[in-house]
C-alpha cells in the first residue's frame, strides 16, 4: 500500500512534467508514447518487482493474437486469453504464493489491462469487420478503423497515468490525447443546431486536480480515522449478534459498509487526478462555460451516497468498469444479459468465493428492484410530496440492500459470509425471491432510449451527468474527418 501511494504521487508529479515539457504542441506522438510507456513500466517494476513482467506478457501475447487471428475472430480469442491469463494469475497469487501472508496484489493492474485488451479487441472488430449499419451509435463512435502499432498498443495498456489504478479509457480517447487532437462540442441555446469550435490552447486542469486532491485527502483522513473503528467484521461478532436489536444491526451494517468506501474514493480519485494533471480527461465545457474534467472519472460520490435504486448505485460506482461490462457483455449477450454481466464481473474481480456470493446476490437484488420499480413506481411520481417520501424510502432500502449484498465482497471467505447471511435469516434473499414471484418482470430492451435510473428529487443533475459520461467520445480515427466524428458524438449524445 505504501508502494502504491508513493508510485501514484510520483506519477502525479510526472504527469505535471509530461504536460509541461512533453506537450503535444512541443513533442511528437512517438516521443509521448515512448515516455508514457517507459515511465509506466518503471512504476510497475518498482511497485511489483518481477511480477510486472505479467503486464508485458499479457499485452504482448494479446497483440500477437490480434495480428495472426485477424479481425473476424480476434475479439473472441483476445477475450478468452486475457480473462484466462488474469484468472490464472489471481489463482496463483491467492492460493499458491500468498500462504495467508501479504503478497503484492499485481493482479490489480492486470484487471485494468484486461479491460483495455478486451475492449480494444471488440472496437477493432467493430471498426474493421462489422458493417457500419450493424453497430449501435456508441459502437460506431468507439470503433477503431486501423490496427494500432505495437508501441501504441503498449502505451495504451501500460502508460504511467493508468497502469496502477486505471481508470479504463477508450483507445480513441487515449490516442486523441497523445496526438493532441481535441475539440469542443457546444449546442446553441434554443435552435438545437450544433456549433463546433476547435481549441487553440488546452484549458488548464489545475483547479480540477486541486479539487480531486482535496477529495483524496478527506477520503484518506476518513479511512485512517473512522474506518478502523467501524470494521465490517463486527457484523458477525457473536456478542453483537446476540445482544443488538435488528434496527441497530442494520444501522451498523450501513455505516460500516459506508465507512469502507473512502479507500476506493481515494484510489480512484487520485488516479483521475493524475490523468487530468497530464492533460487527459477533458470533456468540454458545461452550459456555464466551466471546464469538465470527468471524461474518465470512475465514480460520482454524491450519486453513490444518495442512490435511490440498486441500478443507480451501480451506474455511479466504478463507472468505467460498468461501461466495459456493458460494451463487451451486456450489449452483445444473446440471452440473460444481466446474469451474464454479473458472472463476467465476478470472474474479472477474482477467485475469492465472497465475490461470487456478492454477485449472485446482486443478480437477485437487481431483478427484484427492477420488478418493484416497473410495477409500483408510477403510483408515487405525480405529487412532489409523495415523490419525496418515495425517494427517502427507496434511498433507505437501497443503502441497506447494497450493504447486505457486498458484505461477502469484503469478508472474502465462504464461512464468515454465510455466518452473516444466516444471522439475518437470508431475509433479503427471501424477500427478493418473493418479489420476483409476485410482480411480473418486464423484459428490458437493450439500447433503449429510456434511462432506467430516474433521478431523485434532490439530485436534479444526475440524468444529465450520467448521459454525458456514458456518451463522451473523441475524434481519433485517421480514416474519418473530424467533422464526421463530431457528428457521430453529437448524435450519440442526443440519444
Amino acid at each position: 500500500q505504501v508502494n502504491f501511494v508513493v508510485c501514484q504521487l510520483f506519477a502525479l508529479l510526472a504527469a505535471v512534467w509530461f504536460r509541461t515539457y512533453l506537450h503535444s504542441s512541443k513533442t511528437s506522438p512517438f516521443i509521448r508514447h515512448v515516455v508514457a510507456t517507459l515511465l509506466g513500466l518503471y512504476l510497475a517494476l518498482f511497485c511489483f518487482g518481477w511480477y510486472a513482467l505479467h503486464f508485458v506478457i499479457q499485452s504482448g501475447i494479446s497483440y500477437y493474437i490480434m495480428i495472426i487471428i485477424g479481425v473476424e475472430n480476434m475479439h473472441k480469442y483476445c477475450f478468452v486469453f486475457a480473462l484466462g491469463y488474469l484468472t490464472v494469475c489471481q489463482i496463483t497469487r491467492v492460493y499458491i504464493f500468498d500462504y495467508g501472508q501479504y503478497s503484492a496484489d499485481f493482479s490489480g493492474p492486470m484487471m485494468i489491462i484486461t479491460q483495455k485488451i478486451t475492449s480494444l479487441a471488440f472496437e477493432i472488430h467493430d471498426g474493421m469487420f462489422r458493417k457500419n449499419e450493424d453497430l449501435t451509435p456508441s459502437q460506431r463512435c468507439l470503433a477503431v478503423r486501423r490496427m494500432p502499432s505495437l508501441l501504441e498498443y503498449l502505451s495504451y495498456n501500460c502508460n504511467f497515468m493508468g497502469i496502477l489504478a486505471g481508470p479504463l479509457c477508450s483507445y480513441k480517447d487515449y490516442i486523441t490525447f497523445i496526438e493532441g487532437r481535441s475539440y469542443q462540442l457546444q449546442q446553441s441555446e434554443a435552435n438545437g443546431k450544433e456549433d463546433t469550435k476547435y481549441e487553440q490552447t488546452d484549458p488548464s486542469p489545475n483547479i480540477a486536480v486541486a479539487q480531486k486532491l482535496l477529495i483524496c485527502g478527506l477520503s484518506l483522513l476518513f479511512h485512517m480515522t473512522i474506518t478502523k473503528t467501524l470494521p465490517v467484521e463486527y457484523n458477525i461478532d457473536d456478542n453483537f449478534r446476540a445482544t443488538a436489536s435488528w434496527p441497530v444491526r442494520f444501522f451498523y451494517l450501513y455505516v460500516s459498509l459506508m465507512a469502507a468506501r473512502p479507500k476506493y474514493y481515494f484510489a480512484w480519485t487520485l488516479a483521475d487526478a493524475i490523468n487530468n494533471a497530464a492533460g487527459f480527461g477533458f470533456r468540454g465545457y458545461d452550459k456555464n462555460g466551466v471546464t469538465r474534467w470527468d471524461l474518465i472519472s470512475n465514480l460520482r460520490i454524491q450519486q453513490i451516497e444518495f442512490s435511490t435504486s440498486f441500478k443507480m448505485f451501480l451506474d455511479n460506482w466504478n463507472v468505467q468498469t460498468a461501461l466495459w461490462l456493458k460494451r463487451v457483455c451486456y450489449e452483445r449477450a444473446t440471452f440473460s444479459p444481466t446474469i451474464q454481466t454479473f458472472i463476467l464481473s465476478a470472474i474479472w474481480h477474482g477467485v475469492y468465493p465472497g465475490y461470487y456470493l456478492t454477485f449472485l446476490t446482486g443478480v437477485l437484488m437487481t431483478l427484484a428492484a427492477r420488478a418493484i420499480r416497473n410495477n409500483i413506481r408510477h403510483y408515487f411520481v405525480e405529487s412532489p410530496a409523495v415523490k419525496l417520501c418515495y425517494d427517502i424510502i427507496t434511498w433507505m432500502a437501497t443503502q441497506v440492500a447494497i450493504s447486505y449484498t457486498v458484505v461477502p465482497f469484503v469478508l472474502l471467505s465462504v464461512k464468515p459470509s454465510f455466518t452473516f447471511y444466516s444471522s439475518c435469516y437470508f431475509c433479503l434473499h427471501i424477500a427478493s425471491i418473493l418479489v420476483l414471484l409476485v410482480f411480473p418482470l418486464k423484459r428490458t430492451q437493450k439500447g433503449s432510449k429510456k434511462h432506467e435510473s430516474i433521478q431523485p428529487v434532490w439530485s436534479t443533475k444526475l440524468e444529465e451527468e450520467s448521459l454525458l459520461q456514458k456518451n463522451s467520445f473523441s475524434t481519433t480515427n485517421n480514416s474519418f474527418s473530424q467533422k464526421q466524428e463530431i457528428t457521430c458524438r453529437y448524435q450519440a449524445l442526443k440519444q
